[in-house]
């Protein structure tokens, strides 16, 4: 349920009404809008009457959602959230805000490198996994909190900030001095355990669609985060797995703007894992920006073909650079502008 506040609600009706609904049972969640105070209340009430809430002073509306997404859902943030990560950078705003770099940290030597040059084309993010969840145990698990410690470094360096994937809820507390925003892969879209503990945290967090999610699941993942209070949660696409193979996956664009319409959350795209294919990663990428993403995950490796992990799908610079040009003719068009 959501009670939206008039617009000249004194901060005591505000408060009245918030403890009111604490003492019928509900968990309140508040947010301030430009022009309303909305309060999300979540919790199930068989026998509650809406006209309890609807009539105190100060109430504008209580609208019920059916969704079983609560704070999630637009309705309880009408306007859409903007997530700021650090210092003029910013999801759901004006500019498409994209992060880029390996997709694992191999060696201060590669991260510097990447990192110098994606800066240079208008990247604001630096990604590089340092724990590394692969098909196969003897594949390229990361270099953990060393890969964390170079990723930083080189970030501070060239002003970037840094995003990076969480696998356990005990890897938490260590990764927080390395990094701007914690990323949940696909494989852990539903690890419930994960969402709960990222919730008490006040990080942003880059949650990904799982392998074969629906998008009413990849929401009540992030109903999860917010349930704890943690409501910096930015949105990824990064593709379904089908019956097609000639793709790694496949990169479903509908979703978001399907998600825009049902969800306040800031939405990105990830074509490299969405398409497996360093070729197909461009025109993906533009797409998902012509279809309202707020931002984009893109893999860049400076010697893919030498790459630890994933370089069959990692852009070269010259191709992060041509695609970024790219993108501030298309950005425009849609009301977006690339840093």
């Amino acid at each position: 349920m959501v009670v939206v506040m008039e617009e000249q609600a004194s901060e005591a009706q505000i408060q009245h009404v918030m403890a009111r609904l604490l003492a019928l049972g509900f968990d309140v969640h508040r947010s301030t809008g430009v022009k309303h105070t909305v309060l999300g209340a979540v919790g199930v009430q068989p026998d509650f009457d809406h006209r309890q809430i609807e009539l105190l002073s100060g109430v504008r509306e209580v609208i019920r959602i059916t969704e079983p997404y609560k704070l999630a859902s637009r309705a309880w943030r009408p306007e859409g959230s903007v997530v700021e990560v650090g210092p003029g950078v910013r999801f759901g705003g004006e500019e498409l805000v994209v992060a880029a770099g390996p997709c694992a940290v191999e060696s201060a030597e590669q991260i510097e490198t990447i990192a110098e040059r994606v800066v240079q084309h208008g990247a604001r993010l630096l990604r590089g996994g340092a724990f590394k969840p692969r098909t196969s145990p003897y594949s390229f698990q990361g270099l953990g909190e060393t890969g964390l410690r170079l990723l930083r470094e080189a970030a501070d360096r060239h002003g970037l900030l840094v995003v990076s994937e969480v696998m356990d809820p005990s890897q938490i507390p260590m990764m927080l001095p390395y990094v701007d925003m914690l990323q949940v892969g696909a494989r852990n879209m539903q690890n419930y355990n994960l969402l709960r503990a990222l919730g008490t945290v006040r990080k942003p967090v880059l949650l990904k669609r799982g392998l074969a999610a629906t998008i009413e699941e990849l929401l009540l993942s992030a109903e999860y985060i917010m349930a704890g209070g943690n409501y910096h949660v930015v949105l990824c696409e990064r593709g379904i797995r089908t019956f097609e193979s000639y793709t790694r996956n496949t990169l479903d664009i509908a979703a978001i703007p399907v998600i825009k319409k049902l969800s306040h959350l800031p939405i990105i795209a990830d074509p490299s894992h969405g398409t497996g294919r360093r070729d197909k990663v461009p025109p993906m990428a533009r797409a998902a920006v012509a279809a309202g993403a707020d931002g984009l995950l893109i893999e860049v490796h400076h010697d893919p073909d030498r790459a630890l992990s994933d370089g069959a799908q990692s852009l070269t610079i010259e191709q992060f650079a041509k695609l970024m040009n790219e993108l501030r003719i298309i950005a425009p068009a849609v009301g977006r502008r690339v840093g």
